[in-house]
């Protein structure tokens, strides 16, 4: 190859990676490859090497440079950066266009929404065309220059598009904002490779983007979107009239936009793309904390102005905040079905993701002591969907010094009942088989919807049951009068009716359903779902009045149409269970021994045994009939996050496990497929980390032939 072939082939090569990467990274087509991009890459860097003559700054092989000796420069802004003002709720956004209303008064406003990624803004100038400086915002008016980082990220553009037949000469100096951030993949990877070094996605990109040496920056795999152009007054290219056209402006520029914009003709459908992001923020890749809402039209923007810290025309619609502070005001300790003692925050009544909350687990006494929790500390709480609020930070540098140190109680501090600490638990346990909140919590889990779902037993009811030795255990439940409820505070007429209705409903129900209503330590609903896998039980006919539910006949058998149901007697299981040796439950797959253990000793007490009879007594009948009606996923694990369309999870569980697949309930390396429906969660991001097929309830009902 001759020198000129060789520049000839220089400056073809460099043309097609520009378009290459404008098409995969600006207009998301990927009609290339990676590994066809990475080959034409070192094709380049191969000619640059044996041709060091014809490198130019704009080259893709030129994005890391030499390190930087020492502090980054400062670099002023050619216009001043402002923060957007937040708003939280609905009534907060209506309040803000009423009051941008009033600046433009009988114009119609439109908006544009863009996702609010969570990252690290910066500013880019381009001179002729070409990146001349990247700075951070700074104060407002200095910035730092991390040129040398940002020339790493490959969705930033050395070199800018010609449009219009302008030469890239003829171009204005441009000064264009947006969003660096590291996408959830890249965070995990950057995590595991160097040990947790990093919170979140967002202090990661920032992290990155300081680091002196480019070649960091590079191996972090930082992107960026755009969303805000500046120019002369004077300029070859027309000025934008709207936000719109300035979304599509910088696309055409070759400076990667976020295609989730949405245009808008009324504030309320504003609203309704903030309530679906809600559900679906999950499914993006990278991370967001709301929306932002713009004033659309340019003229309106500059009629509206500013105030001293934010523009009139904008505002950042965030989402109700997962994580919040507030001040432990006491600490408290709750005991538990089981007997175990579990310290509470008490906390001043703080907003977290949408519900005020004044209460938060603090686990355990090691946990208080690992994270140096005292009474009258400054603490970060947060709350994940339904999960229990927790401390999960204590805010050190705010102590007054008089916060006071917390001591886990000596006896129950509901019976002053002994207590134990088993050397193998981090928990202590009161070990009082009266103790009234042991009592109080068995009865609620005997009652609620994983078990006997009986509506109208709230805690409450139960407490006043108890007290009025109405009730000792929950077989006495199958024992209530209409007189004696009557009797009571909390019941009327109707009330006491409907409470006798839904305990008489919740007589009959499914093997695996009772043997978790019992409350045997460890077996949860999967392990009773294997146990009732493992045993066979006879069975006779009773007639029963059946009330079907919408969608809800596609998930049974035939025979759960009729009046006709299969039952067993919990005698019957009582004697099954007896049956089995230690060795044979130890054999059961997905039993532990710990598990075993447990079961073996609790069936063969004879106090749960005369437990057992009592309830069989009070006409308790288990189903049997229906549990596997295909097998066409067997071998096959589930996990289920999120609202399904038409299904309950218990339902998805149920029609699971009757074609014989296993539902359970964390995500590992192992999991077979991840059903999901809106708002998905935690477990949906571990689904995609561990490259497990995530499936809708459309494609599991689809499963089955």
């Amino acid at each position: 190859m001759t020198k000129e072939e060789a520049q000839q082939r220089i400056e073809k090569l460099k043309k097609w990676l520009k378009k290459w990467n404008y098409d995969y990274f600006v207009l998301s087509k990927n009609d290339v490859s990676e590994g066809a991009r990475d080959k034409i890459k070192r094709e380049l860097e191969d000619l640059e090497k044996e041709y060091p003559e014809f490198i130019t700054p704009d080259s893709p092989t030129q994005r890391v440079g030499a390190p930087l000796n020492g502090k980054f420069d400062k670099i002023k802004h050619i216009t001043p950066k402002q923060s957007l003002a937040d708003c939280f709720s609905e009534e907060e956004l209506l309040g803000w266009e009423e009051r941008i209303m009033r600046l433009v008064p009988g114009e119609y406003l439109d908006y544009i929404t863009e996702l609010k990624i969570d990252g690290l803004n910066l500013s880019l100038i381009y001179e002729k065309g070409k990146l001349l400086k990247a700075v951070t915002r700074g104060d407002g008016e200095y910035g730092e220059d991390v040129t040398h980082a940002v020339k790493t990220i490959e969705s930033v553009p050395l070199e800018l598009n010609e449009i219009r037949n302008y030469r890239l000469d003829d171009y204005p100096i441009l000064e264009v904002g947006g969003e660096v951030f590291m996408s959830k993949k890249s965070f995990d990877e950057l995590n595991e490779a160097e040990g947790d070094i990093f919170a979140n996605p967002r202090n990661a990109a920032a992290g990155t983007i300081r680091q002196l040496d480019p070649k960091v920056s590079a191996d972090r795999k930082l992107e960026m979107y755009f969303y805000s152009l500046s120019m002369p007054e004077k300029s070859i290219i027309a000025k934008p009239t709207t936000q719109k056209e300035t979304l599509e402006l910088l696309q055409k520029l070759g400076l990667r936009v976020n295609t989730n914009f949405v245009h808008h003709t009324d504030i309320k459908t504003v609203i309704e793309e903030m309530r679906k992001w809600e559900n679906e923020k999950d499914s993006l890749p990278y991370l967001i904390d709301g929306l932002v809402v713009k004033v659309n039209q340019t003229r309106h923007q500059k009629l509206m102005g500013s105030t001293a810290k934010s523009p009139r025309h904008a505002i950042a619609f965030k989402f109700p905040a997962e994580q919040s502070t507030s001040q432990i005001l006491d600490i408290e300790v709750q005991v538990g079905r089981t007997g175990a003692l579990t310290p509470v925050a008490i906390l001043k009544p703080t907003e977290v993701a949408g519900s005020t909350v004044s209460r938060a687990t603090l686990h355990n006494e090691d946990e208080i002591e690992r994270k140096d929790i005292r009474i009258g500390d400054t603490v970060v709480i947060q709350k994940a969907g339904d999960v229990i609020p927790e401390v999960v930070e204590v805010l050190k540098e705010l102590r007054s010094g008089n916060e006071r140190r917390f001591k886990m109680p000596l006896r129950c501090p509901v019976c002053n009942g002994a207590i134990i600490r088993p050397s193998e638990e981090v928990v202590r346990r009161c070990v009082n088989p009266n103790c009234f909140a042991i009592h109080q919590h068995q009865l609620e889990h005997f009652v609620s919807r994983g078990a006997f779902d009986i509506d109208g037993l709230g805690e409450k009811v139960i407490e006043q049951l108890i007290k009025s030795k109405l009730i000792e255990d929950p077989a006495d439940i199958f024992t209530l009068e209409y007189s004696s409820l009557l009797h009571l505070d909390l019941f009327k007429d109707k009330k006491a009716q409907n409470l006798l209705d839904s305990i008489e409903k919740a007589k009959i129900l499914p093997v695996p359903r009772f043997l978790f209503a019992l409350g045997i330590r460890y077996v949860g609903e999967e392990t009773a779902d294997i146990i009732a896998d493992n045993i066979h039980l006879e069975t006779h006919i009773i007639e029963i009045k059946i009330e079907q539910k919408k969608n809800q006949l596609s998930l049974f058998d035939e025979g759960e149409k009729t009046k006709n149901k299969k039952v067993a007697d919990v005698k019957d299981l009582k004697e099954a269970l007896k049956k089995l040796t230690l060795e044979e439950l130890k054999e059961f797959e997905g039993i532990g021994e710990k598990v075993a253990e447990t079961l073996h000793e609790w069936i063969n007490n004879e106090e749960n045994q005369k437990y057992l009879d009592k309830l069989d007594r009070a006409g308790i009948k288990l189903t049997t009939q229906g549990r596997i009606r295909t097998n066409q996923l067997k071998g096959k694990s589930f996990v289920i996050t999120g609202t399904l369309p038409t299904l309950s999870r218990d339902e998805a569980k149920e029609f699971i496990k009757q074609h014989g697949g296993k539902a359970i309930s964390a995500v590992s390396k192992a999991t077979d497929y991840l059903l999901a429906g809106t708002s998905p969660g935690s477990k949906y991001d571990l689904a995609k980390k561990f490259e497990i097929k995530i499936i809708s309830e459309e494609e599991l009902l689809k499963m089955i032939k």
